[in-house]
Parts: structure tokens; sequence; C-alpha cells
């Protein structure tokens, strides 16, 4: 699945002011398009800018500059411009989770000392307690244009149009800072259910968009569809990412209108987390099956790839049909967030699309490595990016002759620390300063690194064997009918025997509502019985347990193992 190696076209960016330059110099191309109200709209990059310096203006006249400032709310244009703008001004911006419960994002706020927060219009009611009574902040600013201004309350219509007028008489200087001082705040959104807060610096920033644009294969000419939620570091990275290189953004503003989105938008590339990429597989398949075009389509597979050994490359005419359901211009998805089925990325190269895999975390600004799109290697996220080094400490050799152990990792990514709280920092790093990322894995002799499963997750069998159940979880990601599943260790009668155990949740375009769960047991139990027999029989699945609903995720899709009971 090579291919050749392309020029990267992007100005590397060490701070908020040549960020800003850079992006303004993109003139009048677009940089977002979006649905507002029942029509969809577009936004320059000297329009957007000038959003950014006019809101940056506006807050500095509140006397917010250098101060902690939150943002939260939909995806929008205002949101990444007040994002900007509170760098520009030398501020702390701390993005939240729009997907918390109310309560939990004001003690977060309170607990960084926010002063500010910047929302959207689902927050305007959620937020009529805080104004009242929160510890920290002292402003509240609605992006909902029809927002009125009153006690506290300074809706971003007004801030933006006060920071014009001071523009206009007294111009914009963007604040120049120490680019290792504390820029971002984040909670993460872990799958074990405790959540630290990030500190990031600007440092970490740009040192992942460099990287990002680097290493990814997008253009200057590409356009994108912005999915997941902005304040996680991964989608931001990519955005921040296209905006450098100067593409267009589309911004998708609902899961149940994604494929009309992106029949409007027409992307060229994706970054996505691999449950996306998962459903986007399983719809294709079940759309070719409803039309009785499934066998035909397996068949015009292997006659494209048959051709494609001798040169000849129609996929993009041989599968039109699937390619138009995406806006017809798909090329490249980048996957990311969590372990992605290394099946996929054979299944939508079949297709004429390349996928990507990446790998990071929050601590890291997120990006770690990703897979070159110019020498992919399924199974793997890649050598390490240019902005940091990566090692591997701990257990020794595996069976495929490599070390294996904790992914480790330092460099300009590599975070400031955990906010207040000593305990979590030294655990986090090693005596020699190394980020310990507590993912287990090993490097190949090219540098490519393997994910073999997180430390923390490690199942330790009665006999002293250690099993990943994430490896176990990518096996059963291949069997058909398994939608999503985890591998826990139960304790048999005995006490002593540690029974491997499958909990799974059926997939739904295989085993509709209403399916016979007997049947249904039966034949993923026969599917697994066959799986076992490719595996050590240290990994072999004695148990399987059905789930009737999908299992509880974070905002970012990734399971949340500690609720797996």
């Amino acid at each position: 699945m090579s291919k050749k190696k392309t020029e990267r076209i992007f100005k590397q960016v060490h701070s908020i002011s040549e960020y800003l330059s850079n992006i303004e110099s993109h003139g009048d191309k677009i940089i977002y398009s979006y649905l507002s109200g029942k029509e969809y709209v577009s936004l320059t990059y000297r329009d957007f800018c000038d959003k950014v310096y006019s809101i940056g203006a506006g807050l500095r006249a509140l006397g917010l500059e250098g101060k902690r400032i939150a943002v939260i709310g939909e995806t929008s244009p205002e949101w990444v411009a007040s994002y900007l703008a509170t760098l520009a001004i030398g501020g702390v911006i701390v993005p939240m989770d729009k997907e918390l419960d109310i309560k939990e994002i004001e003690g977060f706020l309170a607990g960084v000392d926010a002063e500010a927060i910047i929302y959207g219009k689902s927050f305007t009611a959620k937020f009529e307690g805080a104004i009242e009574s929160h510890p920290s902040l002292k402003t509240f600013i609605p992006m909902d244009k029809t927002a009125e201004a009153k006690d506290k309350v300074v809706p971003l219509e007004a801030v933006i149009a006060s920071g014009k007028a001071i523009r206009e008489t007294e111009g914009f200087e963007v604040c120049q800072r120490d680019v290792g001082e504390l820029a971002v705040m984040l909670f993460t959104s872990g799958t074990t259910g405790t959540s630290k807060c990030v500190m990031l610096c600007e440092r970490n920033i740009w040192s992942t968009v460099n990287s990002a644009c680097a290493t990814v294969e997008f253009f200057p000419n590409d356009t994108i569809v912005s999915v997941l939620p902005l304040h996680h570091t991964y989608e931001l990275a990519c955005m921040l990412s296209g905006m450098n290189y100067g593409m267009r953004i589309g911004i998708n503003d609902s899961l149940k209108r994604i494929m009309k989105n992106f029949a409007e938008f027409k992307p060229t590339g994706l970054v996505l987390v691999p449950l996306f990429v998962t459903t986007m597989y399983n719809k294709i398949m079940a759309k070719a099956r409803e039309g009785g075009k499934e066998k035909l389509l397996k068949t015009l597979i292997k006659v494209s790839n048959g051709l494609r050994k001798v040169g000849i490359d129609l996929r993009r005419t041989l599968f039109k049909s699937v390619l138009d359901a995406f806006g017809g211009r798909l090329n490249k998805i980048v996957s990311g967030g969590a372990p992605l089925n290394p099946e996929m990325v054979k299944q939508f190269d079949a297709f004429g699309i390349t996928i990507a895999e990446g790998y990071g975390i929050t601590e890291c600004s997120p990006l770690i490595s990703v897979n070159p799109y110019y020498a992919l290697k399924p199974g793997s996220v890649g050598p390490a990016v240019p902005s940091c080094t990566v090692r591997i400490e701990g257990k020794g050799k595996n069976d495929k002759g490599f070390d294996e152990g904790e992914i480790q990792v330092k460099g300009d990514n590599v975070m400031l620390g955990y906010y207040n709280n000593e305990e979590e920092n030294k655990k986090a790093f090693t005596d020699d300063g190394w980020y310990r990322t507590g993912d287990v894995g090993y490097m190949d002799g090219d540098g490519y690194i393997f994910i073999t499963g997180r430390l923390k997750s490690v199942i330790v069998l009665e006999n002293g064997k250690n099993v990943f159940p994430e490896e176990i979880e990518e096996y059963l990601a291949n069997i058909g009918g398994i939608g999503e599943s985890v591998v826990v260790g139960r304790k048999a009668e005995d006490g002593e025997t540690v029974v491997l155990t499958a909990i799974v949740y059926p997939d739904t375009e295989v085993y509709p509502e209403g399916s016979d769960k007997a049947t249904v047991y039966e034949e993923l139990h026969k599917k697994i019985l066959d799986l076992n027999r490719t595996l050590p029989a240290f990994k072999h699945i004695k148990e399987l347990e059905l789930r009737d609903e999908p299992f509880e995720k974070t905002t970012s899709r990734k399971i949340k193992r500690h609720l797996v009971k």
C-alpha cells in the first residue's frame, strides 16, 4: 500500500503571532463552511482573522488579558476564534467538554480559577445558576446572537463590536509571551474514571501543528469536515493544522446529518476515530447487502486488487457509488483516539481511500506518531513525529524478537504537567524526564510503533502470563456479527483461575433488534472457538457474555472500561 512521497506545503509556526499572521495570509480563501439556519454559508480566512482580533481586543477591554478563559459549545468559527483570541492576549484557554454535567463543568472551572467563559446557545439556561453564585467566574460571554447584556453577562457580539471600535482607534497588538508558559488547560476524559487537568504551553501546541503538517498528506486545496468535538486535542490539533495549510473546513452540525454534509462539502479528507471508520464501512456493506450487490462488490474488489498489481488503478471508477456517498472526492482518512482494526486500512484502501493511523495522548498535545501515507504498515501507528522521541522501557523481548514494554515520550509536545497534582506528576514522569504513556508496545526495525495494550488493563493469569485485552479485542473486531467487545478476566469458582471472558454487543446490522438471543450466542460462540484455534492457549477466550446495550463511552468514543463489570 505504499505510494509516492509528496512535498509538504506549509509554513512552520512557533507562536500565536506567527500562526495568526500565517493563516491571515490565506486571504480570501474559504476557511469555514457551515449550516446557519437553513442555509450553508462560508467565511474567509481574512474575515475569520478579523473576528479573532476583534474578540481579542474586546476581551482585553474587559480586563481579561492574561486571565483564564473557558470555552464550551458546538463547533463553530466563534469557538475557534475565541480559543485563538485568548492566546493572542496572553490568556490561558480552558476548552470544556459540552457533554459533561453542568455541575461537573462548574466544579472543574472553579478548580482552575477560570474568570470568564464563552459559551454556545445550549448553555444559556444552564449557566443561570453559575452567574449568581460561581466562585471564580466573573464574566459570562454567550455566543448566542440574540443574547442580551446584563450583570456579569456580555454577549460575544458586543465583545466583537467593542473590539472593532478599539482596533479602529488603537489597533491591536498580539501578546508576545514565552512559548514555554502555561497557555492551555485541558481535562482528560479517560476511560479509567478519573480526570486530571493537563497544562500545555504554546510550544506544545505549535510543535504538534508543525509535526502534523510535516507528516500527514494534506494540501492547501484540500477540504476536510470537522466531525469530532473540538475540546479534544486530537480534533483541535487537526483543525489548527488544516488552517495552517490553508484548507477549507466544513463543520458537521449533527451526526444525523453527517452524510448530507459530506455530500454538501465534498471532502477530500476526514479526521475520525475508529468507531466512525468502522461504522462507515458497515454501512457501505449493509447498503450493498440490501441492494443484493454484496457479492458483486467483493468480486470487484478482487478484480481491482489484481489490476493494481499490474499497474492499473480503476478504483475511482469501479467504486464510484461507494465514494459518492462521501461526496465523491474522499481519498484519505486520518484515524486516531483509539486502536483501529488493521482490516479497515485494507478495506478502505480497496475503495481508493488511504487511512493513516496516528497515536497520541492529551498529555502529548496530543500527537506522538503517525503511519506515513507513503509507507503504510497496517497495525502500526507509525514512527515518532519530528517533535518528539519515543523509547520502549520494560519487559524484554516479544515473540517477534523486539523489545516490548511501556511507550515513553520526550520532546516539545510533552505537557508541562498536571495542574495542582504533584502525586500524579511524579507517577507520570520517569526519573530521567520521560513521559510515561501507560501504553505497552514495541518498535520494529524501521522505528514503527505497535501498541499491544494498556498497563492498567493488563490481565495477569494464574501462571504469571500477561494478556492485554486490547489485543484480543482487535481479533474479535474481525468477527462478523460483533459490534463492540471488552475482554475481562473473571475469577473461576476456585478463586485462583482467571477465565478470559468476552463481553460482546452484537452488530445490529447483522443481528437487528428482535434477533433470537440463543441463536446469536451460538453463532458468535462458534466463531470465537474458531478464533481460539489461531491463538496461543493462554489467550483463549473461555466465556462469552452478550450485552443488550452498547458500552458506555467517553465523548471521544472510547469505551469506559472501568464501568464494565
